[in-house]
């Protein structure tokens, strides 16, 4: 195909507060995905893409062969310990999935090998194990598998001892699962087969019929999300459930199986927390009379009444809590300051409150996975833009600390590359912090092409860790840098909530001001510049091209929410009641006029557009495929240039992109390859 597709135009009405829009690609959805007109469109999309995209098909294939050769060939996960065993997972040279295994008592007895997943995902186009749960006498292992990239999962439980499967399926369910003390029942959580939210807690006992499995408890608010998980104390299963400003946690003692479970606390408009548990207290991280979190603790008996709850931490306006581990000595904090991720360490007796020290001035340091609650020896992953991975262990106290593992990356030096940390002031005076990354050969004088990253949603920060695809565009001269704009938590809780609801254009802006001060600091080649963002990044990339398309000469928006009032308007797609507390609840005229006025595919104008990727997967269950489809033909209806504008439908995945840890790299080979097709010409 020479010419861009045309997509037909069939009008469509949608009408909310008096107002009416006319959707002419309206016709692009379908609920099935297998409607023959639709299909029809994106194949030729897709063909067109291959196209325009087959003289990058040999720098492509490069990327592709770099990327991957990066990767340690036999990469283990460090051990944890479960039950007399040593859990880990580890790869064999050339497979795209993990072998899950376990040692008795210590690393150097055989190995039992428990799943190996490349087996699993044999015949498949896609898959990807979403949970892992042994029982607590180590005889059976409860696995949850996704096999169309839509988030529904196949419960499956093998038997250890046997090494088979019994005959218990369970369809339909969310990834998290946790096992009662006697490993006779396993609890998990069934999906809508609508929304596709984990809407009903089950209870399968083991050897029977799933078609019998017993409900314990119903979420009939379709604004909050579940997950059920064993706590690390073991003595009990937690039920979460979350909205975007407030939670609630429901506990079951592991040992008491048929008990109802309790709320912890019971959900308060406003109100945020979660749970750990060690030592017979409960320790809760909650924003009550703190924006940014503090930690408190409680027994059980008192949990209901938070007078009595103890404070262990100070509410601070300059640091944020973050997460939680507890133990029965210690209490292991994930705390954001100054726009870094860092750890702080506090004693139970009061001897100690520190923070785990770096040696560098931009990076990400978080608690990493800690099997039990009853040790001193505790773990915490760290990570920068020029350091690989590392997952670390310290003694709590002697201080002693020693890397478990370092990522291996093959032909990388970390001395060829150098970090830095900017601060953009933006348009409304707030100091942005951006975050970096270049070969030390690069200047910053004006001659280097930048890609930009952005998230800014949902309160997630992007940290600055390390990602070994990125040394493919840094060799070739790029700068690469991450705006960590409002909406994210990068700065606290201000940071996010400055960045949602009625002050979302505060997003956009932040993202525009990075790209002035860069280009205008004459740090990089102004004519180089590009923009990238996914999912709720991707609706960031879309309404900075309508704002501010002459900034960039090229973008790429993956996944991208782009049709968010016409989405957020029909409470039949999934996850769509869930997101009113981020978005706004169209309902109302106020939010309903605000998102319309920035909402990417409403906002497409008669304007010159810079060159542009899009990506979507057809079985997305989070942004659904005909929002980027729609998108793009509207842009090409409305557009004023003749500048790149391309579209591909992954006709096999979902909203994560292909499975496998070679196979992934495909995607990012693609969208690299685009952006330096047009930084050389």
């Amino acid at each position: 195909m020479t010419h861009a597709p045309s997509t037909e135009k069939r009008p469509h009405a949608i009408t909310a507060h008096g107002h009416t829009r006319v959707d002419d690609y309206y016709w692009l959805r379908d609920d099935t995905r297998k409607a023959n007109d639709v299909l029809a469109h994106l194949k030729e999309e897709n063909e067109y893409f291959d196209k325009v995209m087959a003289p990058t098909r040999s720098l492509q294939a490069a990327l592709f062969e770099e990327m991957t050769a990066r990767i340690a060939p036999d990469d283990c996960s460090v051990p944890y310990p479960l039950g007399g065993y040593w859990y880990y997972s580890r790869f064999e040279e050339g497979a795209e999935y993990a072998i899950h295994a376990r040692r008795k008592d210590n690393m150097a007895s055989a190995e039992e090998k428990l799943l190996d997943c490349n087996q699993r995902a044999r015949g498949r186009e896609y898959y990807a194990l979403g949970g892992f749960e042994v029982s607590d006498d180590s005889r059976f292992l409860a696995i949850a598998e996704d096999t169309l990239s839509r988030g529904l999962h196949e419960i499956r439980i093998l038997d250890l001892e046997t090494g088979e499967f019994a005959t218990d399926l369970i369809s339909g369910a969310a990834a998290s699962m946790a096992w009662s003390a006697d490993g006779r029942y396993l609890f998990y959580l069934r999906k809508h087969p609508q929304t596709l939210l984990a809407y009903q807690v089950m209870r399968h006992e083991t050897g029977t019929d799933a078609g019998n499995d017993a409900l314990v408890y119903e979420e009939s608010d379709p604004g909050f999300y579940s997950a059920v998980e064993r706590s690390r104390s073991r003595d009990y299963i937690f039920l979460h459930h979350r909205a975007n400003e407030c939670s609630e946690v429901q506990v079951l003692a592991a040992s008491r199986p048929l008990d109802p479970f309790r709320p912890f606390l019971p959900r308060r408009a406003g109100h945020e927390y979660e749970i750990d548990h060690a030592n017979d207290r409960f320790y809760i991280r909650s924003n009550l009379d703190a924006e940014n979190f503090r930690v408190l603790c409680t027994s059980l008996e008192d949990a209901g009444d938070v007078r009595k709850w103890r404070p262990l931490t100070e509410a601070r306006t300059d640091a944020m809590v973050e997460s939680i581990q507890a133990f029965d000595d210690w209490l292991l904090i994930g705390e954001r300051a100054g726009g870094l991720l860092r750890v702080r360490v506090l004693a139970h007796d009061g001897s100690t409150d520190r923070y785990i020290e770096s040696a560098e001035a931009d990076f990400a340091m978080w608690p990493a996975y800690n099997a039990g609650t009853r040790t001193d020896k505790v773990r915490y992953g760290y990570s920068s833009l020029v350091t690989p991975t590392q997952t670390l262990e310290t003694d709590l106290r002697s201080g002693a600390t020693r890397v478990l593992k370092q990522e291996q990356v093959r032909g990388y030096d970390h001395a060829d590359y150098i970090a830095e940390r900017h601060w953009v002031t933006a348009r409304d005076g707030v100091r942005v912090p951006t975050s970096l990354v270049r070969r030390r050969d690069t200047p910053l004088d004006g001659t280097a092409a930048a890609l930009i990253y952005a998230y800014g949603a949902y309160g997630h920060g992007i940290d600055p860790i390390f990602r070994s695809s990125v040394i493919s565009l840094l060799d070739r001269g790029f700068v690469y840098i991450i705006a960590h704009v409002r909406g994210g938590d990068e700065m606290g809780r201000s940071w996010y909530t400055d960045g949602k609801k009625l002050r979302k254009f505060n997003t956009f802006y932040d993202f525009i001001d990075v790209t002035h001060y860069f280009k205008s600091e004459t740090l990089i080649d102004p004519d180089r510049c590009y923009a990238m963002g996914a999912s709720a990044g991707g609706l960031l990339i879309g309404a900075v091209l309508n704002i501010a398309p002459h900034l960039y000469h090229g973008a790429v928006a993956a996944v991208p929410f782009v049709d968010v009032v016409t989405t957020m308007l029909d409470e039949s797609i999934p996850l769509t009641c869930g997101e009113y507390d981020e978005w706004g609840d169209p309902g109302n005229r106020k939010f309903y006029n605000y998102m319309l006025s920035y909402s990417p595919y409403d906002q497409v104008k008669r304007q010159s557009y810079p060159n542009l990727m899009v990506t979507t997967g057809l079985h997305d269950s989070q942004v659904q495929y005909w929002e980027p489809a729609k998108w793009v033909a509207r842009i090409r209806e409305l557009r004023t240039d003749n500048n790149l504008l391309i579209l591909h439908t992954d006709m096999r995945s979902g909203h994560g992109g292909v499975s496998g840890r070679y196979r992934r790299f495909t995607d990012i080979a693609r969208e690299f390859a685009f952006v330096l097709r047009l930084a050389q010409q």
